[in-house]
């Protein structure tokens, strides 16, 4: 391979390739778009300027742009952030919240690097499309005010801006139909003079860009303890968020991500936000999905150009920014929601296959993100839902299976099974102590010691049988429960 080779191979893609070149920079114009009135809305949820939005909104993108895990992924101002914070800034003000930025960002770097990214292994499918279904739930239960109590101009607008994204991509995919339908609106409601609600209506723009600084609190321990709750909340909800988010979008494009990288990156971005008086944030999943599914956006670029063209739209183009309709933004974001739920997932095929537990957990996880309108909440009860379920599955797996010896000797017991705190807890009632014979053999080859609470119903079993001068001889044990069994036996009951 020749030098020059070499040195293309190592350029991002959107270097030497027009196509994608174009791909990211259309991308990352249209989430830019469609950030300004979510910041807006989430600033007004937190109770702050909805200028500090915007500017977490800039900061996040352009940071996670660098240092994020996940290449095309969004991060800026969520409104899971702006729950978890909106109570200290009511009850103690803005320096106290810019102080619990800073430091959840601390706790996130924290916990990246302690690895709590491995945790997602644990995170099963059901609950994955459960949070992929409240997902696209909660993104068009978001738009359903913009359409409540509106000039009937709206609904048409909407429906326009629907028809535009599904049939102008079978003329072109030069350019992202939500671009196109956001321009066209826009020129609608202005040449023809439609008054109806647009992003301006929703709060004022930035006139100049955020400068760095401290935040307006006594750094002292007072002011630690009443931060360092809602900061250590923050870093789990924006951690579990992101995460989540950097698998979803790991399917999507068949491609891994670093999740460590990506905690810590969430932490750097919010440190960086927080020094800027930003309110904060996390992978923002329905501008990831404008970003990568609708655009076509792959690489860092797109994720960094919608934090730069953020400031530029609002800045530089405020006024034309402030006549965009809303009508055209909630178009987006419904056609988001059709493109993010996992409509496989209710079909009745489906459904009759799916085993009622994998279906339970689905719902269970629906519920709770939708009631709590927290994905974080949901994906936890979903995954503990999971776990339940499974050991009660494996459980009924174990097995106890007796034979006599024919000469009347000995009796021996084969356990077949995983056997853990869930299945041990009844294996001791599965033995005939009384009329056993004076020797017993459990065959343990075809079971597997996973943990102490094996081990002590294993010594329950010994000591019951040694009350009646009886011997247990344990036979089969694989090197792994061999050495649970031997550590840990006679250790758990005081001896036999």
């Amino acid at each position: 391979m020749s030098p020059a080779a070499r040195l293309r191979g190592l350029k991002p893609d959107w270097l030497h390739d027009p196509k994608v070149w174009r791909t990211e920079v259309l991308a990352g114009l249209v989430v830019a778009l469609a950030l300004i009135p979510e910041a807006i809305s989430f600033s007004i949820i937190a109770g702050v300027d909805p200028v500090l939005g915007l500017f977490a909104s800039f900061t996040m993108a352009v940071v996670i742009s660098v240092v994020g895990g996940r290449r095309a992924m969004i991060s800026a101002a969520t409104g899971a952030v702006a729950l978890v914070i909106a109570p200290l800034n009511r009850e103690h003000g803005l320096g106290y919240l810019i102080a619990a930025v800073i430091l959840a960002g601390v706790f996130q770097v924290a916990l990246g690097a302690l690895g709590v990214a491995k945790l997602m292994r644990f995170v099963p499918r059901s609950v994955m499309v459960g949070f992929v279904n409240s997902l696209a739930i909660l993104i068009f239960m978001a738009q359903v005010p913009e359409m409540r109590n509106v000039p009937w101009a709206v609904y048409p607008l909407i429906i326009g801006g629907l028809a535009l994204m599904v049939f102008f991509p079978r003329v072109t995919t030069v350019i992202p139909a939500p671009l196109v339908s956001i321009v066209i609106l826009t020129a609608i409601t202005l040449a023809a003079g439609i008054a109806v609600p647009t992003v301006g209506d929703k709060g004022a723009l930035p006139s100049a860009l955020p400068v760095p600084g401290l935040p307006d609190v006594p750094f002292t321990l007072d002011t630690l303890t009443t931060i360092a709750p809602y900061a250590l909340a923050m870093a789990f909800v924006g951690l579990m968020e992101s995460l989540m988010t950097a698998k979803l979008v790991d399917d999507i494009t068949d491609t891994r991500s670093n999740k460590t990288r990506e905690s810590v990156g969430q932490g750097i971005a919010n440190i960086v936000t927080g020094f800027f008086g930003g309110m904060g944030g996390c992978a923002m999943i329905g501008q990831t999905m404008i970003n990568v599914k609708v655009s076509g956006a792959r690489t860092r670029l797109s994720t960094f150009l919608a934090g730069a063209f953020l400031m530029v739209l609002c800045i530089v183009f405020g006024p034309v920014v402030s006549d965009i309709p809303m009508a055209a933004l909630v178009a987006v974001m419904v056609m988001v929601t059709f493109a993010t739920f996992d409509w496989h997932s209710l079909a009745p095929g489906t459904l009759r296959r799916m085993p009622a537990g994998e279906i339970a957990v689905m719902v269970v996880t629906v519920a709770c993100v939708v009631t709590t309108h927290n994905l974080a909440v949901g994906v936890v009860v979903g995954s503990v839902t999971a776990m339940v379920i499974f050991a009660q599955r494996v459980a009924h797996r174990a097995t106890v299976t007796a034979v006599v010896d024919p000469d009347g000797g000995t009796a021996v017991y084969r356990v077949t099974g995983e056997l853990f705190f869930a299945s041990s807890n009844d294996l001791v009632g599965r033995f005939d102590y009384a009329t056993d014979p004076d020797r017993i053999v459990i065959d343990l080859s075809a079971a597997h010691v996973w943990d102490a609470s094996s081990v002590a119903a294993l010594d329950a079993i010994e000591a019951k049988y040694a009350q009646r001068g009886k011997t247990v001889e344990l036979t089969g044990l694989d090197h792994a429960s061999a050495h649970l069994h031997g550590r840990l036996s006679g250790e758990l009951t005081g001896g036999h």
